[in-house]
């Protein structure tokens, strides 16, 4: 692994991606953040996604949250925001999903891998490269900034990590904007670089109505994206392969905030708490 060595580049930006994305997954996989939104009031998983992960920006209109998580199709948002935090706080959402997830690390990682040095390690890296980069321009990660860091190694290191998230993320919405994609034909493009055919049939989209799928096909058919049959071009990979690219170029900066030797370190310590939570799918 020597490109560690290097000053944090493109190859290190990714590596930390697969690293850290399975320390974020468990609040979407794993049961106790669904739990603990349920014994909130949350009705469905989506009004507790919605309610937890759009309260850091504070009390804004559905069509900021729309704005903000970028992927979601038109009235997606509205459909929770307000009225999932007319009853329960969105602080009280917000408490609830790092309760949960830091439960999950817990159990998942077991007594042993969770209290040990290697991971309060981990965690103090991640929250200092977490906590250093520019906010400009970067919405949800500004928002995840104004919370205070938990004290609790493993709820910081999730904490930290779900930061981290935030800040790739809105890189990612600046690559797609900057390619002219929207949140469906990310969509799409994801799942036909995923190998999923017909694109339509991916899970985060099948449910749209099909004169909508349709018309964003079409789209990309129009802008030579993909061919008759629905398949990628070539053009339409490569555009795929720039915004990834990008996507990468924009994480770097947090990490740049560490050493060499803090790099290849927190790499180390996180190899294994990754690895253990990949086995189980992070549930």
């Amino acid at each position: 692994m020597g490109m560690t060595r290097l000053q944090p580049t493109t190859h290190v930006a990714r590596r930390m991606f697969e690293l850290l994305e399975p320390v974020c997954l468990v609040t979407f996989m794993a049961e106790e953040c669904n739990e603990e939104m349920a014994a909130l009031g949350h009705r469905t998983y989506w009004d507790g996604y919605f309610a937890s992960r759009a309260a850091p920006l504070g009390r804004v209109p559905a069509e900021v949250v729309h704005a903000a998580f970028y992927n979601f199709a038109e009235g997606e948002a509205a459909r929770h925001i307000p009225s999932a935090w007319e009853t329960i706080p969105p602080e009280a959402s917000l408490a609830a999903r790092e309760r949960g997830s830091a439960a999950s690390l817990r159990r998942i990682l077991g007594a042993e891998l969770a209290g040990s040095p290697g991971l309060v390690r981990a965690a103090d890296l991640t929250t200092k490269a977490a906590t250093s980069a520019p906010t400009e321009g970067r919405v949800m990660y500004a928002g995840m900034r104004t919370l205070p860091v938990p004290a609790d190694p493993v709820a910081r290191l999730w904490h930290s990590a779900t930061m981290l998230r935030e800040h790739r993320g809105d890189g990612h919405i600046a690559a797609l904007v900057g390619a002219r994609i929207g949140g469906t034909e990310a969509h799409v493009l994801s799942a036909l670089d995923q190998g999923i055919h017909p694109a339509e049939s991916f899970g985060r989209i099948h449910h749209l109505p099909k004169k909508r799928l349709a018309a964003v096909m079409d789209g990309l058919r129009e802008r030579g994206l993909v061919d008759a049959d629905g398949h990628f071009t070539d053009a339409g990979r490569a555009t795929k392969q720039r915004i990834e690219t990008l996507t990468d170029e924009l994480a770097v900066a947090p990490y740049e905030a560490l050493s060499p030797a803090e790099l290849d370190e927190l790499i180390t310590e996180l190899e294994p708490i990754t690895a253990a939570l990949v086995a189980t799918g992070s549930q």
